[in-house]
């Protein structure tokens, strides 16, 4: 396994200086943030490390070698949107990007993108399964033809009220997953698999690494604190930020001992991404960088 982080992070750096951060770090790849450029629409969006819009094989190539020169593999391009927004103009500038995204990879020869499959918050899964085969089946076709595979994030996209109710991403549950492998059967859609989503949503987080080790095509070190005195309190129908917060790896409820273990019995050997998250970690721009240093040393007890 390759220990690296997500770079939505560093959005005060540019490229070449989030590479630097990440060699510095001893980190051997980087999941890349590949927003629109000045698309801001939540914490750790809107974040464009390569602009993947105006990407040339020449930018390419140079992109690749500073990577090299540095020693950080580019793991995947990162976009999180909802695809399957509401607005329908929206959805049609989102999908519009994401293939962008799907071809700058390409460019690259990473051939892994990691996004959300998106979700109708007001409309039922079953509702939304239908909406996901007219919207995704053209856009694996497209990314087959490219030779790049699709990892979905589980992250539910619910987390305050703004998401409510449904959230913005369907790709919550084991349950669901099988669902939609069963809608989009391709070889080409996979997992961005994260933990920390499935510890407030009261998921085994272990037990489906073993199921879908097939489809595992990336991995995020993300923790998660659930605060018991303010669950008990709001309960479990309450936004999920009323009752828990992202934390650094180590410092909340997620046993990584158990989770790497797990993640060597099915023999994966791909990237493993930090995702940094920790408000207690945002003063300043070196309180960030901190974070990650801190994040780094604690994960190297497992990833080597």
């Amino acid at each position: 396994m390759k220990l690296g982080i997500v770079s939505a992070i560093f959005d005060q750096s540019n490229f070449e200086e989030m590479i630097d951060i990440v060699a510095e770090n001893g980190l051997d790849c980087v999941e890349v943030a590949c927003w629109p450029k000045g698309k801001v629409e939540r914490r750790y969006s809107g974040v464009s490390h390569i602009d993947t819009k105006n990407l040339t094989s020449e930018k390419a190539q140079k992109i690749l070698a500073y990577c090299k020169k540095k020693g950080v593999e580019i793991s995947a391009l990162a976009y999180y949107p909802n695809p399957l927004d509401e607005n329908l103009e929206k959805r049609k500038e989102v999908i519009k990007h994401l293939y962008s995204v799907i071809d700058a990879s390409k460019l690259l020869g990473i051939n892994l993108v990691t996004t959300f499959i998106g979700r109708m918050p007001s409309k039922t899964i079953s509702e939304n399964l239908e909406e996901i085969a007219k919207v995704w089946k053209p856009i694996m076709k497209y990314a087959e033809e490219k030779n790049v595979r699709i990892g979905i994030e589980n992250c539910p996209m619910l987390f305050t009220e703004v998401e409510w109710p449904g959230g913005q991403n369907l790709m919550t549950s084991p349950s669901n997953w099988r669902k939609i492998f069963s809608c989009i059967d391709s070889d080409y859609l996979g997992i961005n698999y994260d933990p920390s989503h499935f510890i407030w949503q009261k998921i085994d987080y272990i037990k489906p690494l073993y199921e879908f080790k097939e489809k595992l095509f990336h991995v995020h070190y993300k923790d998660i604190k659930v605060y018991q005195n303010k669950l008990e309190d709001v309960g479990m129908m309450a936004t999920p930020l009323e009752y828990m917060s992202p934390k650094l790896p180590g410092l909340g409820d997620v046993d990584w001992g158990k989770y790497v273990s797990a993640l060597t019995d099915i023999g994966y050997e791909g990237a493993t991404c930090i995702e940094i998250e920790d408000k207690a970690f945002e003063k300043n721009y070196e309180d960030i960088k901190k974070s990650v240093t801190l994040s780094t040393r604690y994960l190297r007890n497992f990833v080597i």
